[in-house]
Parts: structure tokens; C-alpha cells; sequence
């Protein structure tokens, strides 16, 4: 899918929309504990759906070298969002996900999630890095996406 076609995607909207219009939790981020809170590297946001998404933290963590970045979930919108390097958004074209350009924006890496009514299922700093690797989270989506879909035929 397209950056340009990303607002009409079921998975797009949400913690995506929000953090690309820059709403912040309060007027001024929460600086989060000590030497927990940085700016963001310029970064890219893939969403998808919760259900698709866990099975993709799961594939990325269970890897030979476990390689999955901050994952924040927006719980009202039942999606996840992995933030991926900075123009990934570009080519991104996984079906039943969106990536959103974020350009860094000045979203703060801290304890407290950046958006509203969102809260972190990996947290910056407890993560293998401050990314995760697009290459290796289209396989693990694709992996997530197979795996759901034999689980549903044996319902």
C-alpha cells in the first residue's frame, strides 16, 4: 500500500493520524524516567491490526537475532504500530497494513506513549533497537497473516 493511499486502508487512521498531526499527550510530552526519553529518530509508523500484529512481535522475537523496535497499541483503533525507519512509507505495500510518514516530528521516546489513548506493548528501551526493520517485519507480517489464517480454517 502506498503512503498516499494509507487514509483509506481499515488499518490506517488512528495512533497513525494523530501522531502525524503531532498530538501530544499534554502541551508538553512527558519526560518519562531518566535516560528513558529521548526525540525520536526520524521514523515511519506501520499499523496493522492487533490480532496480526502480536503474531508479527512474537515471529520478530523468537528470530535467530531477536530485531523488533518500540510497538505501541492503540487499543480504540485494535491496531499496533511498529515504528520503522524514516521513508519506509514510500514502498510500503503490505496489504492489511498502513505506513504513515511521520518525519520524527519531535515525538518523545519516553515512558508515557506519545498519543492519546495509546499505551507502549514494547516500550523504547526495552526493544532490540530503536526501529524495526521493514524488510523483517513484511516477512514476519506475511508469517503472521498465514499463520492466522490456517488458526481460522480449523475453527
Amino acid at each position: 500500500m502506498s503512503a498516499g493511499s494509507a487514509a483509506a486502508h481499515p488499518a490506517a487512521g488512528g495512533a497513525a493520524d494523530r501522531a502525524a498531526a503531532g498530538e501530544q499527550q499534554a502541551a508538553a510530552p512527558h519526560p518519562g524516567p531518566p535516560g528513558r526519553s529521548r526525540v525520536a529518530p526520524p521514523c515511519d509508523l506501520v499499523m496493522v491490526p492487533a490480532r496480526q500484529g502480536l503474531e508479527a512481535v512474537d515471529i520478530l522475537r523468537r528470530g535467530e537475532v531477536p530485531a523488533v523496535g518500540p510497538v505501541i497499541h492503540d487499543g480504540p483503533c485494535d491496531t499496533l504500530g511498529f515504528l520503522v525507519p524514516s521513508g519506509t512509507a514510500a514502498a510500503w505495500d503490505v496489504p492489511g497494513s498502513a505506513c504513515t510518514q511521520t518525519d520524527g516530528r519531535g515525538v518523545r521516546l519516553a515512558s508515557d506513549p506519545p498519543v492519546v489513548g495509546t499505551g507502549w506493548l514494547l516500550a523504547p528501551g526495552s526493544t532490540q533497537g530503536p526501529v524495526t526493520d521493514p524488510t523483517r517485519l513484511r516477512a514476519a507480517l506475511d508469517e503472521a497473516a498465514r499463520t492466522i489464517e490456517a488458526a481460522d480454517r480449523h475453527r
